[in-house]
């Protein structure tokens, strides 16, 4: 199946969610950034400066600052003395060692699931594929990338481990964020025909299959990423939706 093409109009897709009128909070600041992050609205390595930040969300420096620390204990950002916030530029190493965990923990995960537990909730993930496909035929890339992450951590859902989905949910972010280091605008190794075949094996209760089938899945999205794109400057309040000229405000604790 051909790749489809996709375009942006500048270094980074600046197509998302508008910043919310409310008052931003420290947590919605970074729910905000790790949003852009999936999406591939900022890339790795891009600079996030906390002026520009406190423009864009109309916060003091210090509710950035909580928002950036966050960030940084889920290993999406690197804050770097002297220098400032980065999103984190993840080694083929880190590559290694996240596909590592993803393929202990979701083969674990549909070897339960395809014991029985959490089969006859199989729909909602059939659903979720759907979209997934329909994302990619309308080329709406955001969307599409998004949901080829929740695939995984709904099915984990379906364990009813909240540890481990918790555990796997951070794993995901994070392989995203891989994606958008290696992989080019528009392509995404992680195929929804190979969710269809993994939903297929659970639906039929064979368990040895789906766990087959999961570990070749996470090892062709690993083996994929290889080629670091080219990457520039990002105005930020591109990315979120920020109108420039709305006051340079230097907001500080």
């Amino acid at each position: 199946m051909s790749e489809p093409k996709f375009t942006a109009t500048s270094n980074v897709s600046v197509i998302g969610n508008a910043v919310p009128a409310v008052a931003a909070t420290a947590e919605s600041i970074a729910e905000n950034i790790r949003a852009a992050i999936v999406e591939h609205r900022l890339a790795p390595g891009a600079k996030l400066t906390e002026a520009q930040l406190c423009e864009v969300f109309d916060v003091k420096r210090g509710t950035v600052r909580q928002a950036l620390a966050q960030l940084s204990t889920e290993r999406l950002v690197d804050l770097e003395p002297n220098r400032g916030a980065f999103v984190a530029s993840p080694s083929m190493q880190e590559v290694h060692d996240v596909f590592e965990m993803r393929r202990i923990i979701e083969t674990a995960v549909v070897e339960r699931i395809g014991s029985g537990h959490g089969t006859r909730r199989l729909k909602s993930i059939s659903t979720t594929i759907g979209r997934e496909r329909k994302a990619y035929e309308s080329r709406d890339f955001s969307s599409w990338i998004r949901l080829s992450g929740e695939f995984h951590t709904e099915l984990a859902q379906l364990t009813g481990n909240t540890v481990l989905c918790e555990c796997l949910s951070g794993l995901v972010a994070r392989s995203t964020l891989i994606s958008a280091l290696y992989e080019s605008l528009g392509k995404s190794s992680c195929s929804f025909e190979d969710h269809e075949e993994i939903l297929a094996a659970l639906d039929a209760s064979n368990g040895p299959l789906a766990v087959e089938l999961m570990t070749r899945h996470l090892q062709a999205v690993e083996l994929k990423m290889l080629e670091r794109p080219a990457r520039g400057a990002v105005d930020l309040r591109e990315v979120f939706a920020k109108p420039a000229g709305s006051g340079e405000r230097d907001k500080r604790a």
